[in-house]
């Protein structure tokens, strides 16, 4: 076995389908940016239709939307002139995917969609087509040279389809202010999506694992709690317990690099006053979207006297694992 050739041959696939992602990142225009607009404004749901590979890459397509806030369905063409066609309404949008845009299936039902009233935007290569004419707006990739020796099999094609696919939803999600609690809703199974919808009470750390000192402690004192409990802060309480401030590495980095010196320091020249806290009964979502906001790592969550009651830190909403970025 050739592992040189077999690893060319590999690699030669991947840069022509490169070279037709940048291709098709050029050829976006202002087609690309009605199309956002008609998706933005349609009432009812998006149908993306296709035949072949261009089918199932617009069943993915659809399952993205769909998962990132627009409402989204697949049609397959040969089912839609048996009776299908019925899933369309006159407030849908339709997704058309035909890298020729002279798809036979695809223009058989185009009369149809029309007297429906849906509007239809077509991914294409093509932008003089018969599919391209029927459309209200073309998003073009431009003429893609498939990466199989032949050029002949869907490849580099169907690859800018669903880039140009993923390129839609995410500008649409971006648009709507789409944020990670609502994906946790639309996800409930995933594991990301279990965690934000538990409460912070769920997922908060208590008792000895809150890391706290008393507003009387030396700063070297904080530092050997930020150690121990190994959090990157620590909570600063007064003599009746209530939450005051936290020292943070931050706070401890800040305080180094204006030439503050650790031995002999007063506790409060590291000390931020009235730290951000969470009620327990919050979702971990919003928990995360504060922290994010606040571009912060940690929430204090306090009893009705204002002492600390527990403490939620990004590991413990997000959980470690999902630092892999395979979620």
């Amino acid at each position: 076995m050739d592992t040189a050739k077999i690893l060319k041959t590999a690699r030669s696939v991947m840069d022509r389908e490169c070279a037709a992602i940048r291709q098709a990142r050029d050829c976006l225009d202002g087609g690309f940016a009605k199309a956002v607009g008609i998706i933005l404004r349609c009432r009812g749901k998006i149908v993306i239709t296709g035949m072949g590979k261009s089918g199932i890459i617009g069943k993915k397509i659809s399952a993205t939307l769909a998962s990132t806030g627009t409402p989204s369905a697949f049609l397959h063409p040969g089912d839609a002139v048996h009776g299908d066609l019925g899933m369309i309404a006159k407030d849908d949008t339709v997704i058309a995917i035909s890298n020729s845009g002279e798809t036979d299936e695809l223009l058989r039902i185009l009369p149809s969609i029309r007297k429906i009233g849906a509007r239809i935007i077509s991914l294409t290569g093509a932008r003089s087509s018969t599919l391209s004419s029927y459309s209200d707006a073309v998003i073009v990739t431009g003429e893609i040279v498939e990466a199989d020796p032949f050029g002949l099999i869907p490849s580099s094609s169907t690859t800018c389809a669903l880039v140009v696919g993923d390129a839609l939803a995410v500008t649409l999600l971006v648009l709507r202010g789409f944020k990670k609690e609502d994906f946790a809703f639309f996800h409930p199974a995933g594991n990301l999506g279990k965690r934000l919808m538990l409460k912070v009470r769920d997922v908060m750390q208590t008792g000895k694992k809150i890391p706290m000192i008393p507003d009387s402690a030396t700063l070297a004192a904080a530092i050997r709690e930020i150690n121990r409990k190994n959090l990157g802060f620590t909570l600063v309480v007064d003599k009746a317990g209530r939450l005051s401030g936290i020292v943070t590495d931050g706070d401890l980095r800040r305080f180094v690099a204006v030439g503050g010196s650790i031995t002999g320091a007063d506790l409060r020249s590291c000390t931020t006053p009235n730290p951000l806290t969470i009620r327990e009964d919050r979702l971990a979502a919003q928990a995360l979207a504060l922290m994010e906001e606040r571009e912060i790592t940690c929430l204090a969550i306090l009893d009705e006297r204002r002492r600390p009651k527990g403490i939620v830190h990004l590991h413990d909403v997000l959980g470690k694992k999902e630092f892999r970025l395979d979620v």
